[in-house]
């Protein structure tokens, strides 16, 4: 290796190295609501920082400054949709969804597993891994607007 490749591949090491800290700084400023709960909204976001940022690291059309400005006005955009959000939750409702009641009463909804895309395959697993073998044993279950299954067994509800 040559000593102008080594330096050039050091540049790309000191780039991708700044702006690597410089997002995780501005995930931290987005707060742990944004970091914990990964919606369609969020998604969009950090695909869009990816590409708004990859340039800036590998010295490609785009330059560190460009990078940055991309990647600071999508973290000032997020902020601005999370209080945005938080002011109206009517416009979360709209941009990321609702939960959706999958079972109720030990009984699917199959009407709102196909609306939401889930097979009946998958509600049995999710509910496997919630420790639940029998349908009859969950008094409600709900598909939370990150993916999640929320179960609510009977003897839970029970004791309430």
């Amino acid at each position: 290796m040559t000593s102008a490749y080594l330096y050039f591949l050091s540049i790309i090491f000191a780039r991708t190295a700044v702006v690597f800290f410089g997002c995780v700084i501005g995930l931290r400023l987005l707060g742990k609501r944004q970091i914990g709960q990964v919606n369609i909204y969020d998604l969009a976001m950090i695909m869009a920082l990816a590409n708004a940022v990859q340039n800036a690291m590998t010295s490609g059309t785009g330059n560190l400054t460009t990078g940055f400005v991309c990647a600071g006005t999508l973290f000032l955009l997020g902020r601005l949709m999370t209080a945005v959000i938080v002011r109206w939750p009517k416009v979360e409702q709209n941009l990321c969804g609702t939960s959706t009641v999958v079972v109720s009463e030990g009984k699917v909804i199959e009407s709102h597993l196909r609306r939401s895309g889930v097979t009946d395959d998958q509600l049995e697993l999710s509910l496997r891994a919630h420790g639940f073998s029998d349908l009859s044993q969950v008094r409600m279950a709900v598909l939370e607007i990150d993916g999640n299954l929320s179960v609510v067994p009977y003897e839970t509800a029970a004791k309430n």
